[in-house]
């Protein structure tokens, strides 16, 4: 796989003069808070690297990263770029020392990480600043290349978002563990739902999360659980490539359209995705604009109410039914 370019323009960017002076504000506020609370002393090295999954995501990266860029990587164990790029990452990480501190995300346990983050195909690199969403670069580089990138996003996160990094001491305490949280009137059966997509069991997190919402209507991690894994379920076994073909010579049939969606989101592809069925939705009626409606409504759910695609898409669709 041939590595994207590599240049940081993303970050400059995003770093526009608001948008940097925000996030720069919601930084220091936060280690402000994290300092009076005994937190941003120095870390172990063994700190500068750590495995992180969708539960401690919040925490590990994106709280993580108003005090030090975070670099995430993501990797499997089948890829074989990723054997030679993430011992790389972390030798690098250790190196710099607390200038960034590296995130490695297996995609094979954390699909929907690798969805959100419109991963496709690993190894990928990105980093998060101040809260904020990087994209580095894709597939095996040169470390020159590499040295370069990381040089940059310290180079923005410490002028743009004030950030210096951490301070990186032999002597300082190893990563606390974190507590299990108390256990809720359905965490089990989430619990389990997760387990079930982690394993690409779909039909049994379909039915585990559907057990929850029957108690609790109004449970939103099931809602959100439901609507992945039913989505997983519908893309698992098909010819993608028949999907599509299908969806291309019958630009009308709402059925092939719904279906080539399906596969646009879990590749990634959002927008495509919502575009495609709003326009299918401008071409149909009746129960056949309903059927494309519904399923647009259900891939919102997917992606997330706050996603700014989520609420772009919402309006184009209002322009497209009133």
């Amino acid at each position: 796989m041939q590595p994207r370019n590599m240049s940081m323009s993303g970050v400059v960017d995003l770093a526009a003069v608001k948008a940097a002076q925000e996030a720069k504000t919601k930084a220091e506020q936060a280690r402000a808070q994290a300092a009076s609370q005994g937190g941003g002393g120095a870390v172990a090295p063994s700190a500068l690297v750590a495995d992180v999954d969708e539960a401690g995501f919040e925490r590990d990266v994106l709280q993580r990263s108003t005090e030090v860029p975070v670099v995430i990587d993501f990797w499997a164990e089948w890829c074989e770029p990723c054997k030679q790029l993430s011992p790389l990452l972390e030798r690098l990480a250790a190196e710099y020392n607390g200038r960034f501190v590296l995130a490695k995300v297996d995609v094979d346990a954390n699909q929907m990480l690798m969805q959100q983050f419109g991963v496709q195909g690993i190894p990928a690199v990105f980093a998060v600043v101040a809260g904020q969403a990087l994209p580095l670069f894709q597939g095996a580089a040169p470390e020159a290349q590499i040295r370069q990138t990381l040089d940059q996003l310290v180079q923005v996160a410490e002028e743009r978002f004030g950030l210096t990094g951490v301070t990186v001491t032999e002597g300082a305490p190893e990563p606390a563990e974190h507590p299990e949280p108390p256990q809720g009137p359905h965490d089990a059966a989430l619990g389990a739902a997760v387990q079930a997509l982690d394993a690409g069991d779909y039909a049994s997190a379909v039915g585990a999360y559907q057990s929850v919402l029957a108690e609790d209507p109004a449970n939103t991690e099931a809602k959100l659980g439901l609507a992945q894994a039913e989505l997983l379920q519908r893309v698992q076994g098909v010819d993608a490539q028949q999907v599509r073909q299908k969806a291309a010579e019958n630009p009308a049939d709402h059925e092939a359209q719904i279906a080539a969606a399906d596969l646009d989101l879990v590749g990634g592809h959002v927008e495509d995705a919502f575009g495609r069925l709003i326009e299918t939705v401008r071409r149909t009626a009746g129960e056949d604009r309903n059927a494309v409606r519904l399923r647009l409504l259900e891939l919102f759910e997917v992606v997330g109410a706050d996603d700014p695609r989520v609420s772009a898409a919402r309006t184009a669709l209002a322009r497209v039914l009133f």
